[in-house]
Formats: C-alpha cells, structure tokens, sequence
C-alpha cells in the first residue's frame, strides 16, 4: 500500500470518526468503550482490502455496529451484577457534536435519560434502533450491519419503537427554561435553601443515583420532593462553602457538576417538564466521572457524602 493510500485511508477514518464515536457511545453508554470499539474498527479498516468498496462509510460503520454489539453482549452480562443501580457514563464535552449549540440540538437521542431508557433493549434492538431513527440509515444499511433481511430489520425497528414510545419524554422545554430552572436549582442547593429546593421539585420527584459500590448511592429511586430537598440541603449543612455547582452541558442538556473541595462527586442530569424538576439521575461513581474531571483539572474519588 502506497504512502498516498495509507494518507487516504487515514483521512477517511478521520472524516467519519465522530460518526463512528456516536454510534458507539449510543450504544455501549460509555466514552472509553466507545473509543475502544472505534480503535478496533481503526484496525481492521487499515488491515482491510479496500479496492471495489462502494462505500467507505457504510463499511466503517457496520463495522463499528457489529464491534459494538458484541461488547454490549458482554457489557450486558456484567450489569446484571452492578453493585446498585447503573447510570451511563456522562459526558460534557463536543464528542458527540462540533458545539454545545449542536449538543442541544440533538439532546433527546443523547441525553442520559434515553441511554439508560435504551437498556432495556437486546443489543440488536439497540442497534437497530439507533441506526433507524437517530443515525436516519435506510434499512439496507440496517440489514447490512446486523446481517438479517430488511424485513426482519423493520419488525426489530417497530418492536424497539413500541418498546420506548410509552417511557420517552413528553415535555419539550425550551433551553433557555431549563437552563434557568437549574441555575435557580443550583443556587438554592448551593446556599441551603430548603424551601427553595422544595418548591423547584414536583411532589413525586425521584432522584437515581449510581455509585457503583465505589461510594454510597441509593439502591433504590428516592422519591418525593421533600425528601430529595432535605437530601440537598444535608449537603450544604455539613459541607458549607466546600460545596459547588456549576452548570454545564451533559449529554446534550443542561445540567450540573457537584464539586467539594477540588473534588468532581457528581454529575447530575435532569428531566423537567419546564416549571419543576421530575427526574434527578446522579452520577456519582468515580470511575464514571474521572473522564471530566480530569478534562477540569479535579480530583474525583469517594466524598464522605451520600
């Protein structure tokens, strides 16, 4: 292979990575899996024939697909004995798209919310999916990826759909709303203010929080408003000024990061139907959070803090 072809190929395999990595991390609901799939699939494309191939980006990704689903296979096996419950991996950077303005463009395929919904799908389902109604692939390619007939691919598609529609969000809010709905969140829980917290919440709020059995979580949602105030509020009581929100774009929608001290203790994403907060998903395993604090500069690891 000639210096020129290796350029070019190369050149491809860039153009189309951020495709590759969304694909991925839509699937796997981990950034580091998702960039190993990408590198696998890196590989076989620079050990791969490319003479006669129509198409260099159906190529790259039923094979990034393919990769994918055999990891979730695996990933699968290994949820089912998490320690508590499992959240995806946030991120809070332009992986996912070139701008924060893109991000948010995209939220409802991308935000935390939909990826731990999407766990209750097989990995083909998931593929399947994601190909059709995020990535806007023909069936042909969908059936190229996963190896069945085009008609098959649609009674997965369909299956998925009717899987999904009931526990999809059905607010749309305005950026803007959100965005000053979790400043005012952040202030309140920031200074102590219960009542403030209280009435920022719907009376059946719940909070999902992962640990990961690396620091205390709850093995279960808590719910009700009441209860995830007086959360907040035991916060700012025992940490004072050492606690610190600020608020960021995860997974293509407003939410906040918790520091104390210089360390990241969680990354919290929320639902909201414009006026109140209905769903927190608090991410507070390490291991989960060392890809942004280490992009900020923070330590992460265990707080002395539920």
């Amino acid at each position: 292979m000639s210096d020129n072809t290796t350029s070019d190929h190369l050149d491809t395999f860039r153009r189309l990575r951020p495709r590759m990595q969304g694909i991925a991390y839509r699937m796997l609901a981990s950034s580091a899996e998702a960039e190993e799939v990408v590198q696998d699939a890196w590989l076989r494309w620079h050990e791969s024939a490319h003479d006669g191939l129509d198409s260099a980006e159906a190529w790259l990704v039923t094979i990034t697909t393919r990769l994918a689903i055999d990891r979730l296979r695996s990933a699968k096996v290994q949820r089912e004995h998490y320690v508590g419950t499992w959240l995806p991996e946030p991120l809070m950077s332009d992986a996912l798209a070139p701008s924060p303005e893109q991000m948010l463009e995209r939220a409802d395929d991308v935000s935390v919310a939909f990826l731990t919904l999407l766990e209750r799908l097989s990995p083909e389902a998931r593929a399947a999916y994601l190909m059709r109604e995020v990535f806007d692939a023909d069936y042909g390619e969908v059936a190229e990826a996963l190896g069945k007939s085009e008609s098959a691919c649609r009674q997965i598609v369909h299956r998925a759909k009717l899987q999904l529609q009931d526990e999809r969000p059905r607010h749309v809010v305005p950026h803007e709303a959100r965005l000053r709905l979790l400043r005012g969140f952040a202030e309140a829980a920031g200074s102590g203010q219960f009542t403030a917290l209280n009435a920022l919440l719907a009376e059946d709020a719940q909070l999902i929080g992962d640990g990961g059995g690396k620091v205390p979580s709850f093995g279960v949602p808590l719910v009700g408003n009441r209860r995830i105030a007086q959360l907040f509020y035991a916060t700012h009581r025992r940490f004072g000024d050492a606690v610190r929100y600020e608020v960021v774009v995860l997974n293509g929608q407003w939410g906040l990061l918790r520091f104390i001290g210089n360390t990241l203790e969680s990354a919290q994403s929320f639902e909201t139907d414009g006026e109140r907060i209905l769903t927190l998903h608090v991410q507070r395993n390490p291991d989960k959070l060392a890809r942004i604090a280490t992009a900020l500069g923070r330590d992460t690891g265990p707080v002395a803090n539920r």
